[in-house]
């Protein structure tokens, strides 16, 4: 082999680690998204997601969001939190509603890795749409929207997933459109 192929195969072979890690790298909020840090060092880098970072940290959440986990999250955006009624999030992170602010945010997790292959997976072998337990102890359904998946909550509501798979270091979150409540 020419000593020209060979600088040729070497330079590829180093290029593959940096284009896997470029690909697994996603955007959100503006920023990158590392899947070599955790939930809660992507999050605070997200301008999306102020006020989810605001809400995690007043319910005394995130040393839980940074351990080894693994967990699904389901974020909220600050859209989502803005379309609740006036004065619901000012409310909620009231030292006082401590208590309910964090069966809000624990309905947005789920213990285990489930990427979006996973939850069509679940939902293809749930007829339809599959169950899942949340942190707070409550049932989320999740199912399809044409090609896109959709969060339920207990009452009813809706949430899509806007951004899925953003990938951590201690498990996955899928953006979404609306606060879920339990």
């Amino acid at each position: 082999m020419s000593l020209t192929r060979r600088i040729a195969w070497v330079v590829a072979f180093q290029a593959v680690p940096v284009l896997c890690l470029a690909s697994d790298t996603v955007r959100v909020g503006g920023e990158a998204m590392y899947p070599t840090k955790n939930i809660v060092q992507n999050a605070i880098h997200s301008k999306d997601h102020t006020t989810l970072v605001a809400a995690v940290k007043a319910a005394g959440l995130v040393e839980t969001l940074e351990s080894a986990g693994p967990f699904t999250v389901f974020a909220p955006t600050n859209a989502a939190f803005a379309a609740l009624p006036e004065g619901t999030v000012s409310t909620l992170l009231k030292p006082e509603n401590k208590e309910t602010l964090v069966k809000v945010l624990t309905y947005h997790v789920v213990a285990g890795n489930l990427d979006g292959n996973t939850l069509m997976t679940m939902i293809r072998d749930g007829d339809g749409k599959a169950s899942l337990k949340t942190v707070a102890g409550l049932p989320l359904t999740v199912k399809m929207n044409g090609d896109n998946l959709l969060l339920e909550d207990a009452k009813g509501g809706t949430a899509n997933i806007t951004i899925k798979n953003v990938i951590q270091s201690n498990g996955v979150i899928h953006v979404i459109d609306h606060v879920l409540l339990p």
